[in-house]
This record gives C-alpha cells, structure tokens and sequence, in this order.
C-alpha cells in the first residue's frame, strides 16, 4: 500500500543544475505514483528574479528536456504545477529569508525536507538562518550534497556548522550511487541466497574490482574539479560506499544504523596506504588530448578555464587492504576516471581458481568464475560459470558460460537513484545515506593518501582522452599476477 504523505520540501538552489536535472525529476515520478500528497509543495529557493509563472515555464521546460522516454505528460504537469512555488532569496543575506519564511510559516506543523543543492560553503549559513528565523521544527530535516569538505578539517567544520541546528538522526548525507537499483540490490544478493553468504570470504574471493569510469570531461566544472580532483570527488565517497556494501558483515536488521555501523567497521578496518606503499599501491594521472568515439576532444589543461600549472588527478587507482578475518589478502582494486575509453560502473567478485582440474589440458582451460555487477550504463549482474561444450569432442571441452539476472527486464521503469532517496527522506529512513562519523572516517583513511602524495611529490601520469587511464595502473595489477576485467 502506497503512504500518501503530506510535506513540504524545499530546495535552497532550486535553479541549479542538479535541482532541476534530477531533483524535480525525481519528484514528478513520486508526485505522479502518489507517493507525495497533493496538499504537499516543492519551494524553489533561489536568487534568481523569477516569477511564480516564470519558475513554472522553466521547470516544465527541464522536465520536457530531462524526463526519459515518454515520461512526461502534459496532462499530469497540469496537475504537478500545483505542487511548485518559488521564493527568490540570496541564500547568504539573513534579511533576504523574511518572505521564504512567511510562506513556511503558513504551515508549522508540517514536515519539512530541507534540500541544499548548494556549495558545501552555504550549508553553516543556510542551517542558521532557519534557526534564526525559528523554521526547525522536531519534523525538519535537511540533506547534504557532496562534497561535505574537501578533507578531514573542513568536512568537521562543516559538519559542526549543521550540527548546531539539527540533530544528527535529522541529517541525510546523500551519495547517489546508493540510490541506484543494482547498489541497493547488492545486500539482497549476499544476505538473502545462501549460494553466496558462506563463500563470500578470503578463503573463496581472490579479488574484487571496483571501476567507475567516465567519458566524459569536466562539462564547465573546471574550478570545481581542479580543487576536489579523483581522489576527493570520487573515491572518497562513491568507490568507498561501494566497497563497504560489498565487504560489510551482515547487519543484525535493515534499520539505519545497523547498516551503517557494519560500514563503519569496514573503513576503520582500511589499511593505511602510506611510505612506499603511495607508488606501487596508487595511481594518480590526469588526461591529455586525445579522441572518444572518433570525436577528438582537449585535455585537462585544455579544457575551459583551464590551466598547465594544475597537477590534479583526474583518474586514480588503488589497491585496498581491509585488515579483518573476512577479507585477510584478499586485495580491493578501485579505479576512476575522467574521458576513459566508455561510461560504466560496476564491480567484478573474482573468486580462486579450483584447486586441481580434473579435465584435460587440451581445448579445457579452466577460468575462475566471476560476478559481475554492473550499475551503469545497463543495470545487470552475471554470473561466468565453466560449462561442457555441447557436442561430440575429442575429450570433454570446457566454455565460459554467461549466467544472465536481468534485473528490471519485466519491470515497467526503474526508478532513478534520487527517487528512492528523496522518498527515504520523506519517510524518515537513514539506511542509505551517511553517518557523520562514517564520512569523518573515510576523510581519515583518504587524508593519509592525498598528504602522502603532496609530500612526497607523487605526481598525475598522463594518460590520452580515450584510454583506460596511464599504462601504471595497468602495471600496478598486474605484478600481482591479475587484470583489470574486460581489459
């Protein structure tokens, strides 16, 4: 049964890219399956000089632009419309809150979904002024984009600032990549089968491989990107929720901090990478001119405002040691790019190989069996198991076999990431996003890295716009006797 439930959220940069590109999108499917009562509206905040009419034609406009397929329905917008309201307000004057909170007064006892799609500089700022202006409420909560800080110092700065104002079970640190279906449907596969549970260990996984790989480039984010680079932006966060739902040990229930203490566990159990493990465990590299799809396209230093004195990495692999019983020499490889060879996501379990083949030599090489999760483009999990080539052989031949579980082949249209997680926050669920100490602890682990490069003056390898990185990240696997999968 659908809960119909009444709320007011309310998106402080409603006319930002990420708000109108997959925010309101999000909320359209919801308003639509009536998962958000009609009496509930979505205030746009920003600066903007837009009218009420104004903010409406745009945000139609950017759901004809965004919204997949034939998704969008004229009718139903009619009807969606009633939802939006635009308050214009310069998120870093107090005096400029008077008229947003005239309209949020109009119901106090509703809860409130305070989103702020802003830079991680507004969120002390923006969290004071609804104290001062007394919008908290025991029913508010806010949610945090990322980045939460660009290191350990500032994400506690920042983190002090919002803690000031709400409680931290009020606060959802969001990652969207644990919003994605085949994410979510990890802890299924290993906590629901028992196929999986008792080899999923050292004694049963070689190794595990993590790609998050990107074709395109910085798309007018240059400053953005050159201050965060791989490290900060991507591994810090995305790889790194990832790696915890693989490795984790099973939660005692689904509730939020059950989930979240078990990846807890898992980062604190990271092995530090630091002295000489920085150059043979790490790869930094930053991206030259090169081509993708035929198409030639610039390099870094080339890119719109752009500059040759930036050593950022825009690509970085790593091997990771998690120092537990579980996961004892079982090595993590995480990978992640900027204009590599093609967009995907996904993770390889890369079992042992079997003690002793029993087949013959000839046509009979035995490969190890691989699960493959991919998260995007195509949301899919295989299984490569060995399988007898049919017909009459001269001894029995062996194949590698594709074990196909098409996820959503019957399902009508999988929800995207940002609509399973706006509808947690409106339902109060904290699985899925991040626990203050959770993100402090990450900054720990990736701090000990990012130090080790500057002082020790580990520099990005160039590698060419449509390649899979610089060729030492391809050495730095395989002189532990492996690959990077598909490669």
């Amino acid at each position: 049964m659908i809960q119909n439930i009444v709320c007011d959220i309310i998106i402080f940069g409603g006319h930002g890219d990420l708000a109108l590109r997959k925010l309101m999108p999000a909320l359209y499917h919801l308003c639509r399956n009536g998962y958000i009562a009609k009496e509930s509206r979505i205030i746009s905040v920003s600066r903007d000089g837009y009218s009420q009419e104004e903010h409406i034609a745009l945000t139609k406009e950017k759901l004809q632009l965004n919204l997949k397929g034939d998704c969008y329905n004229e009718e139903y917008f009619e009807s969606f419309k009633e939802y939006l309201h635009y308050v214009q307000t310069d998120l870093k004057e107090s005096g400029s809150y008077e008229g947003f909170a005239e309209l949020m007064r109009e119901y106090p006892e509703r809860e409130r979904i305070n989103y702020l799609s802003t830079s991680p500089v507004l969120f002390g700022t923006i969290c004071k002024n609804l104290h001062d202006y007394d919008l908290i409420t025991p029913v508010s909560r806010v949610v945090l984009e990322k980045p939460i800080g660009r290191d350990l110092a500032s994400s506690r700065v920042i983190n002090e600032e919002v803690a000031k104002h709400f409680e931290e079970s009020a606060i959802f640190r969001i990652d969207h990549y644990l919003g994605k279906d085949t994410v979510q449907n990890i802890m299924a596969l290993r906590f629901s089968n028992m196929l999986f549970m008792p080899i999923w260990n050292a004694q049963y996984i070689d190794h595990i491989q993590i790609t998050v790989a990107e074709s395109v480039g910085l798309e007018g984010r240059w400053d953005y990107y050159n201050e965060y680079g791989a490290m900060r932006d991507m591994i810090q966060n995305h790889l790194m929720q990832l790696l915890c739902l693989v490795t984790m040990e099973p939660p005692c229930s689904l509730d939020g901090n059950s989930v979240r203490d078990e990846k807890l566990k898992v980062i604190r159990s990271l092995r530090p990478i630091e002295g000489d493990d920085l150059k043979t465990k790490t790869v930094r590299g930053q991206y030259s001119a090169g081509a993708i799809e035929k198409e030639a396209v610039p390099g870094f230093f080339e890119e719109e405002g752009g500059s040759p004195n930036s050593d950022t990495e825009t690509f970085a692999a790593l091997r990771v040691d998690i120092d537990n019983w579980r996961w004892h020499n079982v090595p993590i490889y995480l990978r992640t790019g900027k204009r590599m060879s093609k967009r995907y996501s996904e993770i390889v379990v890369d079992f042992k190989e079997i003690p002793h083949s029993i087949f013959p030599n000839k046509g009979s090489c035995i490969d190890s069996n691989k699960l493959v999760i991919r998260l995007q483009p195509d949301e899919s999990i295989s299984m490569f198991v060995m399988n007898k080539t049919p017909g009459l052989t001269d001894g029995m031949r062996l194949q590698k076999v594709k074990l196909d579980l098409k996820v959503a082949e019957n399902a009508p249209r999988v929800p995207d990431a940002y609509e399973y997680l706006l509808l947690d926050v409106v339902r109060n669920n904290p699985t899925l996003f991040m626990r203050r100490d959770e993100v402090e602890a990450a900054w720990i682990w990736a701090d000990t890295i990012l130090d080790g490069w500057a002082e020790n003056n580990i520099k990005p390898k160039p590698y060419p716009a449509g390649t899979n990185g610089p060729a030492a990240s391809i050495a730095m696997i395989e002189k532990d006797g492996r690959s990077w999968y598909g490669e």
